[in-house]
């Protein structure tokens, strides 16, 4: 375990990486791409070669890519189908960490000198994962089977929270090269070795092992976008440090004292340290909650209401001991003596209903592989549930609200926890502010439960956007996608607005679906250029609000010459 001047002891990490897995995780014919809150979250390689990439609306996604085939996200899945992998991963370990469905991490220390060193486990563990995938070993090419005697180049590759492969955003000069799949989204997997989890995810992503001690080598040439705080990102490179390496030859106190707490974790990130140094503790609190069922419960059901309620009573002992938790351990007995147990990560931010969410994504998960298959006679049933916090650390504390309501948030999550129960935790949304011009893209459907951040600023400014909220101004309407329309001037022509907002001919007529309605009134255009300084995601469109026969009024869009219907108002 490296050792720092300053005395901090880094773990040496082993990382698991199964490229686009939630591409992987849903069914479909290349060109494929998996959609989450109106934009691209991952694609399959043949959308990459037609420019598709994460984050991409989707209107500009398949206007890249006509033949792109888009699935929405299927967590549960990508939970289920990920359990052969960690089950692989958990033959050489039981500390395995599921950081998020198609990738985990387990510590190297102990399987490390049982295996005969990183080396030979990351070769072992590449193989098994690989079975585990379904695909047959390439013979001197399974990812991480190779040994790294000295730090290899390597260029900057994405964010540790893209799930775009390293090849994507820049290529990468390294002794390990995986063997792409023959089919694009065929499941593989990349294995890498460092110090400390962030390290260990983009060596997974370079596919490489870092030799001990090196770490902050290998992370200086990337960007300090990989950091994963996008505002300190832009703060940097205004300042003149574009690297991890620059920012990670910043001296600590000044970092401190300039960038607050923020800086100071992603400082210790870029040198290859812990995100915060370790605080030894005679002896953890035992917070772990557990319900136990006398009889055996013999359906899983039970469990997820049974886990809603542990999940409540954990966040609680929690908050008592004032503490928080990087990772909830969901542990399983049954009658007969079999035990299962998983690492879900927490970091503080899950809720109990979330949580809770968690627990029956495994269940789902470990029933579809059979781990629980049906006992015999008076010993057949799950006879436990345990959730057992782990990682503890001091919790900072939040501002809770006044006057009563947190009295009425309680009565809300009860009743939103009935509804969760039917429809499933994404079966109800909130309605969340969010930055953008039209009036779909200034407000988001989001779990409720789950956290929030905005891309961009609500609040910010926005040129061209439609007018403030309000009774009389706001669509009552708005489309989810909108629909193709066509416009048509008094001649029949269709109408078009050139570069400088010039429009060819006043709209007499709009073609929908529905049929054809004369246009009584009509006012714009209002041009918005947007992104004008990245070609993947440059825009330039402009609004008109048109009043048809029978008062009707409609917010229409014309975007590359074609005209789209996005809202209708009252």
């Amino acid at each position: 375990m490296p050792t720092t001047p300053d005395g901090d002891r880094t773990p040496r990490v082993l990382v698991v990486w199964c490229p686009d897995w939630p591409v992987v995780a849903v069914t479909g014919d290349d060109p494929v791409a998996v959609t989450e809150a109106g934009r691209i979250l991952a694609c399959s390689a043949g959308a990459r070669a037609a420019g598709v990439r994460q984050g991409q609306r989707l209107k500009l996604a398949q206007r890249l890519c006509p033949e792109l085939e888009l699935r929405d996200r299927d967590p549960e899945a990508e939970t289920r189908r990920f359990e052969p992998v960690v089950a692989a991963v958990e033959a050489f370990t039981p500390r395995v960490e599921v950081i998020r469905p198609g990738l985990c991490a387990i510590p190297v220390k102990g399987p490390g000198r049982y295996f005969g060193g990183e080396e030979a486990l990351a070769t072992l563990v590449g193989a098994a994962v690989t079975d585990a995938l379904g695909r047959p070993p390439v013979p001197d090419a399974v990812p991480g089977a190779v040994a790294v005697p000295a730090m290899p180049a390597t260029t900057p590759g994405p964010p540790v929270g893209s799930t775009e492969p390293a090849e994507a955003a820049g290529s990468t000069e390294r002794t390990t090269e995986p063997i792409e799949p023959t089919t694009p989204t065929a499941p593989h997997a990349r294995i890498g070795v460092a110090d400390g989890l962030f390290a260990a995810v983009l060596a997974a992503r370079a596919g490489v092992l870092v030799p001990a001690g090196r770490t902050a080598e290998f992370l200086a040439p990337y960007p300090v976008a990989a950091l994963g705080d996008e505002a300190l990102a832009e703060l940097l490179g205004r300042l003149g440090l574009p690297t991890v390496g620059a920012f990670a030859g910043l001296p600590p106190e000044a970092v401190a004292d300039r960038f607050g707490p923020t800086g100071t974790v992603a400082h210790r990130l870029a040198r290859g340290l812990q995100p915060r140094p370790l605080v030894p503790r005679d002896e953890e609190p035992d917070l772990a909650v557990e319900q136990r069922f006398d009889p055996p419960e013999r359906s899983a059901e039970p469990l997820v209401f049974v886990a809603r309620t542990l999940a409540e009573q954990l966040h609680r002992r929690l908050a008592g001991a004032g503490l928080t938790c990087r990772r909830v351990a969901v542990e399983v007995a049954c009658a007969d003596g079999r035990t299962a147990s998983r690492l879900w990560r927490h970091e503080g931010r899950l809720s109990a209903t979330a949580l809770a969410e968690r627990v029956r994504w495994q269940l789902q998960a470990w029933q579809g592989m059979g781990t629980f298959a049906a006992g015999h006679g008076d010993r057949e049933g799950f006879a436990l549930l345990r959730l057992a916090p782990d990682g503890l650390s001091p919790d900072q504390g939040r501002q809770l609200a006044l006057w009563g309501q947190a009295v009425a948030d309680d009565r809300v999550e009860r009743a939103v926890a009935r509804v969760q129960s039917v429809l499933g935790h994404a079966g109800l949304r909130r309605i969340e502010p969010a930055g953008g011009r039209g009036p779909g893209e200034q407000q988001v459907r989001v779990p409720w439960g789950e956290p929030y951040e905005a891309a961009a600023a609500a609040e910010a400014p926005w040129p061209g956007r439609l007018a403030e909220r309000s009774a009389d101004l706001w669509p009552a309407v708005v489309l989810r996608e909108p629909a193709p329309v066509r416009v048509l001037d008094e001649a029949g022509r269709p109408v078009t607005v050139d570069g400088r907002a010039g429009v060819s001919g006043r709209p007499a007529l709009v073609v929908t679906r529905g049929g054809e309605e004369r246009v009584a009134a009509w006012t714009g255009p209002w041009p918005a250029v947007e992104y004008w300084w990245d070609q993947s995601l440059a825009r330039r469109r402009a609004r008109f609000q048109v009043v048809v026969d029978g008062g009707r009024a409609l917010l229409l869009t014309v975007e590359g010459g074609a005209w789209y219907l996005e809202a209708g108002y009252d």
